[in-house]
């Protein structure tokens, strides 16, 4: 079985459902607010932000990238923070549950696990706003000591929502290294994610439209596979060789976490010695069910449910 890390956050998610109007109220308050399918990070958010959520669900786009890739056959293991309320959501236990080696995750004691602020509107489209908490606690000290564990994966995932710092030295150190894993980065938050582009470790990065405008022209420059996320149109592939992987058409209920479907089975696959083509196929079906239900992992589906479903969608043509 192939050996998979995530390197990256953990999150509590507060999902609320808003209206049109509710977003645009939003947008006129706060200048920072996303636009759909955008995660911004703030340090804080303000006193008046909205705390009452409808539901809470479990996220970080490490942690939805770890489950995701234990969902696609991977022996996976998550490396990460949390705080000491971590009990009082279950973090590690749901990580656990779906396959994840949680051993590497460790506590910090000053700062409440991280935060995300989920807006779905009326299509399932949503808007991010995450507070860091323990994700910003993760320095080259915790990486370094789990150094080991990373060189010796087969793949690497990594995101944006901890601090740049510790993961661009651990990208040079791998540099280094006669053999490292795949290194595949989704560069969410899109604010300074530059800085991992140009690293030439990176092997495989993974955009959505808002993080393609923001890096279009680093990643123009950008010397490995980009892999990239457009919702429901056809993931778009630049490689040696182009081409496109069109999603099928599924019943949407929120399209949180899609994004970090695609990621891990990506990761995944491509660890376990599938061709490109054939992981970002399996990638872009399995984030496609994922959207099915309400929450960044409710959804996740096996390896074995996407095969099916995708034959089952072959021989219905």
């Amino acid at each position: 079985m192939s050996r998979i890390v995530s390197l990256g956050s953990i999150n509590v998610d507060r999902v609320e459902n808003a209206t049109a109007a509710e977003l645009d109220a939003l947008e006129a308050q706060y200048d920072w607010f996303p636009e759909p399918g955008e995660t911004v990070e703030v340090s804080a958010v303000p006193a008046a932000f909205p705390e009452e959520a409808d539901t809470v669900f479990h996220g970080g786009k490490g942690a939805n990238q770890a489950a995701a890739a234990a969902s696609a056959g991977g022996d996976t293991r998550m490396l990460g923070k949390v705080g000491t309320d971590h009990r009082e959501f279950g973090v590690r236990e749901r990580l656990a549950g779906a396959g994840v080696d949680t051993t590497g995750i460790e506590t910090d004691q000053s700062v409440p696990t991280g935060t995300a602020y989920v807006f779905v509107d009326d299509d399932g489209e949503n808007r991010i706003v995450v507070r860091p908490g323990a994700n910003d606690a993760i320095d080259w000290a915790y990486v370094e000591a789990h150094y080991e564990t990373i060189v010796d994966a087969n793949c690497l995932l990594i995101q944006n929502e901890i601090p740049a710092a510790p993961v661009s030295k651990l990208l040079s150190e791998l540099s280094t290294e006669p053999t490292r894993p795949t290194v595949v980065l989704d560069p969410a938050p899109a604010e300074g994610a530059a800085a991992l582009l140009d690293d030439d470790v990176v092997d495989y990065v993974t955009p959505n439209e808002s993080e393609y405008a923001a890096l279009e022209s680093e990643l123009e420059a950008f010397d490995g596979i980009v892999v990239r996320k457009r919702g429901g149109d056809d993931v778009v592939v630049d490689a040696e060789r182009a081409f496109t992987v069109t999603p099928p058409t599924v019943p949407v209920a929120d399209s949180t976490g899609a994004g970090d479907v695609l990621n891990g089975f990506l990761g995944a696959r491509l660890a376990a010695g599938d061709s490109l083509p054939e992981a970002v196929g399996v990638a872009t079906v399995a984030a496609s069910l994922a959207t099915r239900e309400r929450g960044a992992r409710n959804g996740v589906p096996t390896l074995a449910d996407v095969r099916a479903f995708a034959d089952a969608n072959v021989n219905a043509r």
